[in-house]
């Protein structure tokens, strides 16, 4: 027994997990590792990736230059980490399948949040739109350049499964993109890279997948109502919209009346993770009990995920959902930054469009040798969803006279 069997052995996986010992493999064959499992590979690699790195000085909500203490993209992806470990172990599934999906899931996205894909997406309409998801695919398997034998990370099939389709299958029964491609069908880079390495996408993902895109839920809901009371824009008074939140912060001042307001926003957030969390447990044991699911092939042909909250709880966690949406994401004083921040990646891509050669080094020159507009817009796709939210803005005043300010503290409440 190798080293890696060893570790595997002693950390009683259920019959249900993914199994490093038995993974599908990567596209390029490489030997196994004698003292990490393929998934562990697959988490470090991750970990050490530029794309990764990046997410430190990318935006969740607030833009991170704002205030040291609002999370990134990179502080909301290791939060999800520990969360989807927690569940993950929880039900017997490979946590080191599930830290290495939530690790990797922010790492296709833009600068400035969801407001640069939104943009990116509208311009690139004409090339085959942008998803954050397609990019984050693209980044494992292309654009990174680390390693000698390959281009991208050459993760394993799990991994790649688990990146593209943590929300769900992508196709239908009938073959036909699911809801939410059905628009404009499925991302290029996804048909791209399934054409040469299958990812089954009209199956389910792994139960350590669904964990990761629970966990993401979980975490930003939570952490949200943190920086979003922090920042001023919530008040204890509106989380009362919500009766779970108000019930919650009725118990926490019942028990300590003089709690300071930076210990009790901590406390309740610390009550909402472990309300959530404890909820999924018990909810994704249950169902996968009453499934009779034997194998990880059950998993990915049940039909509907395993892993989620019960109804209620689904309920509450809606109802939060729709109370940050009204109150913290729709925010004047977010609206207004918002604006100014599509105006920043829209010049920066129309002028690029228009001139090419103003890509630095080699993005300037595959821009300029690509064989037609598409190819060419891609690359500048890919180079301004790359760029972090202060690189965006430098390379902004470079090309510009006049660049907006993004920092919420300079507008009145």
């Amino acid at each position: 027994m190798s080293p890696s069997d060893f570790a595997v052995s002693l950390r009683g996986l259920a019959p249900y997990a993914a199994n490093p010992a038995s993974s599908r493999g990567r596209l390029l064959f490489e030997p196994p590792s004698p003292t990490r499992s393929e998934f562990q590979r697959d988490r470090d690699r991750i970990l050490h990736c530029t794309a990764f790195r990046r997410l430190a000085h990318k935006t969740q909500v607030f833009v991170p230059h704002e205030d040291d203490h609002f999370r990134t993209r990179l502080t909301h992806s290791l939060e999800v980490g520990q969360i989807a470990r927690s569940l993950a172990r929880s039900l017997g599934l490979d946590d080191d399948l599930a830290e290495a999906l939530a690790l990797s899931h922010d790492l296709g996205h833009t600068p400035f949040g969801h407001t640069g894909e939104e943009v990116l997406d509208e311009l690139m309409a004409p090339y085959g739109g942008f998803d954050h998801n397609a990019q984050a695919l693209r980044l494992v398997t292309k654009l990174e350049r680390r390693y000698a034998a390959f281009d991208g990370l050459n993760l394993t099939w799990e991994t790649l499964e688990g990146l593209i389709k943590h929300n769900g299958p992508l196709l239908q029964a009938d073959g036909k993109p699911a809801p939410r491609h059905a628009k404009r069908g499925l991302p290029a880079a996804v048909l791209e890279y399934n054409a040469r390495h299958a990812l089954e996408l009209g199956r389910f993902a792994s139960g350590e997948a669904q964990a990761a895109a629970l966990a993401d839920d979980i975490a930003y809901h939570a952490h949200d109502i943190d920086d979003g009371l922090r920042s001023g824009l919530l008040h204890f008074d509106h989380l009362g919209e919500v009766a779970f939140l108000r019930r919650l912060l009725d118990e926490i001042r019942k028990l300590y009346p003089s709690l300071e307001a930076p210990r009790l926003i901590h406390e309740l957030v610390r009550r909402v993770l472990n309300f959530f969390i404890e909820d999924a447990i018990i909810e994704s044991r249950r169902r996968i009990s009453e499934s009779g699911v034997r194998d990880i092939e059950d998993i990915r042909n049940f039909g509907a995920p395993l892993i989620g909250f019960s109804r209620s709880v689904e309920d509450t966690n809606q109802a939060i959902s729709k109370f940050l949406f009204r109150n913290m994401y729709r925010h004047r004083r977010l609206a207004t930054i918002r604006e100014e921040a599509e105006r920043v990646v829209r010049n920066l891509f129309l002028e690029f469009i228009k001139a090419p050669g103003k890509l630095p080094g080699e993005w300037g020159r595959a821009a300029a040798y690509a064989k037609d507009a598409d190819k060419a817009a891609r690359i500048i796709c890919d180079y301004i969803a790359g760029m972090t939210d202060l690189y965006a803005l430098n390379e902004h005043r470079k090309l510009f006279d006049k660049t907006p300010d993004l920092r919420m503290g300079r507008l009145q409440s």
